[in-house]
């Protein structure tokens, strides 16, 4: 099962939406096949494994087939691969765990072991989790996973107080972080950081056959034009309406209420104008408005689950991140710890203050790691935010 789920990783980024799965086929102690899942609407990793297995002149009869998520059972972009254990004849299947996936969900053992087939579920399981975390999330919540990344001095601070903060980590938690961002089908920003930092928010330094969509938090729809990372692929600008709009000039209506009326109607169709000219570079624009004429961003969350996102990645300014983490809308943070004071300067979360201690947000850590001269935490928030 260790082996199959170092195949896993190894479609890491292609199979979005779908799982990272790894299959070994074993025969008297010896692997005569394994693979792993392709991209959506190609093989999965059991018909790679089998594949293989064929390709090197091997017999796959009453072999044993490590799976690290349970056999699908149902016609999706594919067939079902259940059926094609079925009838290659396997002895045994071992699945780490079983598939979240309502159409799947405990279907796939059923019918291997109907068909006769010894089965067995349940085998390093967590590591199989953890490697389908955000697909975990969207089938059991309807969610993405959302992971907030942050780069600080030991004294938290993400920036000096004029906005500097090239680079507070080093190099090698900067390729990390580049690493983090080639997982996740989306790299989440807010326009306060479009606006100070004009970011590209793109992976470097890895090959991505699947880049991920970048995500712009933008009430009001104030992005430049020509800002950097609306160059290359398209992006998502999720803004809370137009300036409301004022009609004809009402009875008793004074001076200053008709110039009020003519300003909102000139912004409306600067914000019309310039909807228009991000449809026209291929950027879609989300109108999802809350009560306070924000961005509803539970009901962003919902719609990336709807869209088939599994994990989120958020590299943004305090302000969304403690909005992000108020509305519940984090699972984790990702925080890379320089070994450095900076003093006054930008902090990691804009969070209200608290009357009480009790009031405060409790965190897990999942993992610490040393990476280069820099502290990685991974931290997990004790209770569902979601």
């Amino acid at each position: 099962m260790a082996l199959a789920l170092e195949w896993a990783a190894r479609g890491m980024l292609i199979t979005a939406p779908n799982p990272r799965v790894g299959c070994v086929i074993v025969k008297d102690g010896v692997v005569i096949g394994a693979g792993h899942t392709q991209p959506a609407g190609q093989a999965h990793a059991e018909i790679q494994a089998l594949r293989d297995a064929a390709g090197r002149g091997n017999d796959v009869r009453g072999a044993t087939a490590y799976v690290t998520l349970e056999p699908c059972s149902h016609h999706g972009r594919t067939p079902p691969c259940s059926n094609a254990l079925v009838q290659a004849g396997l002895g045994r299947v071992v699945a780490a765990m079983g598939d979240p996936n309502p159409l799947v969900a405990g279907r796939g053992m059923a019918q291997l072991e109907a068909a006769g087939i010894a089965v067995r579920s349940g085998v390093l399981a967590d590591a199989a989790y953890e490697l389908n975390i955000g697909f975990f999330s969207r089938m059991r919540r309807g969610l993405p996973w959302v992971r907030l990344k942050v780069a600080a001095s030991l004294d938290g601070k993400t920036a000096l107080e004029d906005g500097e903060s090239q680079w507070i980590t080093g190099l090698e938690a900067r390729a990390d972080g580049h690493a983090w961002r080639a997982r996740t089908q989306v790299i989440l920003t807010g326009i306060g950081t479009v606006k100070a930092d004009n970011p590209q928010l793109t992976v470097r330094g890895i090959d991505t056959p699947l880049p991920p969509r970048r995500v712009i938090v933008d009430s009001r729809l104030d992005i430049d034009l020509d800002a950097r990372i609306l160059q290359g692929e398209p992006c998502w600008i999720v803004a809370a309406g137009a300036p409301a709009q004022s009609g004809a000039a009402q009875t008793g209506q004074g001076a200053a209420a008709l110039e009020g009326a003519a300003v909102r109607e000139e912004k409306a169709a600067a914000h019309e104008k310039k909807a228009a000219a991000l449809r026209a570079a291929g950027h879609e624009i989300l109108y999802l408005p809350n009560a306070r004429g924000k961005v509803d961003l539970p009901a962003l969350m919902r719609e990336l689950g709807r869209r088939e996102i599994n994990e989120v990645h958020v590299e943004a300014g305090s302000k969304l991140n403690a909005s992000l983490v108020r509305e519940g809308c984090v699972d984790e943070l990702l925080v890379y710890l320089a070994p450095s004071l900076i003093g006054p300067g930008q902090g990691m979360f804009d969070l209200p203050p608290l009357a009480r201690l009790a009031e405060r947000r409790q965190l897990r850590f999942h993992d610490v790691a040393r990476v280069g001269d820099d502290l990685r935490i991974l931290a997990r928030f004790t209770e569902p935010e979601n």
